[in-house]
């Protein structure tokens, strides 16, 4: 029942599905694919990099906008990744994780019943920034692989997308690499969308955190589109890409009135923080690629594993193409509520997960999907798996 102190805007937020499946996780010790974080410590150097940030006494308030120095290497990283050319000192802005930075965005942009369409399945952060800035959360639904062929992929109709805009309509929030279903969207798709978001005056904000961990094809932003580079927030942290969730270094890109709206929000929800790890981030981007590749190439093993055990087991799964998690159908072993499972599996069989249905708001079509997260060390993996297997063998005395 809502509580009647709760301000209207933020009336069934509720507790996010990835802290309810990480708390079930904790409380019967279970294997941990719910939650998207690795279970292992960034490369050294960046280690080294904090430590000789707060060596170096980079201890007070960072300026708003963000250390200098790794403004400048945002700005170089776009350049040299995408050829997008942005001015570190007004077309920059570091923040709190990519979350704040699409918060900011969306609450310096959207008015109190402008529209913003979403990709769904939706990371439920869009969601919860949408409300609360007053704006009308409008979804374009994906359309999910074919039962019994997951190798089809999530695909996204750009019709449909252009079909959702109405005079209304003000933004666009983007995810690309796709989560939760690791879809890519290629240069043909992001061009449809970059003709709907010219011809109707939209601001899109794309959301590429996971923009190094792209395992087939290639990550393209949608601002290097035609037309898109002046009308786009471009968002990314260090956290996937450097194996470094905790310490929530983010950044928005941004031209002209869309930077400053940026900013001017931005200033007044964290102001600064994360001293010693923007000084260390800063160094990151200037580390070799190949520090890079190195999580990619890990990570691609890993998607591998899992989708090999899963398919192995009889569950029809996509093999994502970016990301860290992967989509697999359980009604074929007789699991046809996700949800119930992922509510069951982690005191019953020691697996933590999370239903595709708490990324939309019709449960019906995605009803069986389960999200995993493969960006843990092969042993973990292989440990879920073995317990997957069990209950799908009925070596589990109960389902549910």
């Amino acid at each position: 029942m809502p509580d009647p102190r709760h301000a209207r805007r933020i009336q069934g937020l509720g507790t996010t599905v990835f802290s309810r499946m990480t708390a079930l996780a904790t409380e019967h010790d279970a294997v941990n694919l719910g939650q998207g974080f690795p279970d292992e410590d960034p490369h050294p150097a960046l280690v080294e990099a904090v430590d000789r940030a707060m060596r170096d006494g980079h201890h007070q308030y960072a300026p708003g906008p963000g250390v200098p120095r790794l403004r400048e290497a945002v700005a170089a990283h776009q350049q040299r990744h995408q050829g997008l050319v942005f001015d570190p000192d007004t077309d920059v802005t570091i923040t709190f994780g990519a979350t704040e930075a699409i918060a900011a965005a969306v609450l310096g942009l959207c008015d109190p019943g402008d529209e913003v369409l979403v990709v769904e399945p939706v990371y439920d952060a869009y969601s919860a920034v949408i409300a609360l800035a007053g704006g009308v959360e409008v979804r374009v639904a994906l359309d999910p692989p074919p039962h019994g062929a997951p190798d089809t992929g999530w695909r996204l109709d750009p019709g449909r997308l252009a079909a959702a805009v109405t005079p209304r309509t003000r933004l666009l929030i983007l995810n690309s690499p796709h989560n939760p279903t690791g879809a890519v969207f290629d240069t043909d798709l992001l061009d449809a969308i970059a003709a709907t978001c010219v011809e109707h005056d939209l601001v899109a904000i794309t959301d590429e955190v996971y923009e190094h961990l792209v395992y087939d094809g290639r990550h393209v932003s949608l601002a290097t589109r035609p037309g898109m580079e002046a009308r786009t927030v471009t968002v990314s942290s260090a956290g996937k890409t450097f194996s470094c969730t905790g310490w929530k270094v983010g950044w928005a890109c941004a031209r002209g009135e869309l930077s400053s709206a940026v900013r001017a929000t931005k200033q007044y929800l964290s102001f600064s923080g994360g001293t010693p790890f923007q000084h260390a981030i800063a160094d990151a981007l200037r580390l070799p690629d190949a520090v890079v590749h190195e999580v990619a190439d890990r990570n691609r093993g890993r998607r591998d594993l899992v989708v090999d055990a899963l398919t192995g087991l009889g569950l029809p799964t996509v093999r994502s193409a970016g990301t860290y998690f992967v989509t697999a159908d359980l009604a074929p072993v007789g699991f046809d509520d996700a949800d119930a499972f992922c509510h069951w599996a982690p005191g019953a069989i020691g697996l933590a997960a999370v239903p595709v249905s708490a990324f939309v708001l019709d449960p019906a079509p995605v009803r069986s999907l389960v999200r995993l997260a493969f960006c843990k060390r092969d042993a973990v993996l292989a440990e879920g798996m073995e317990r997957l297997a069990g209950a799908l063998t009925g070596r589990s005395t109960s389902r549910p």
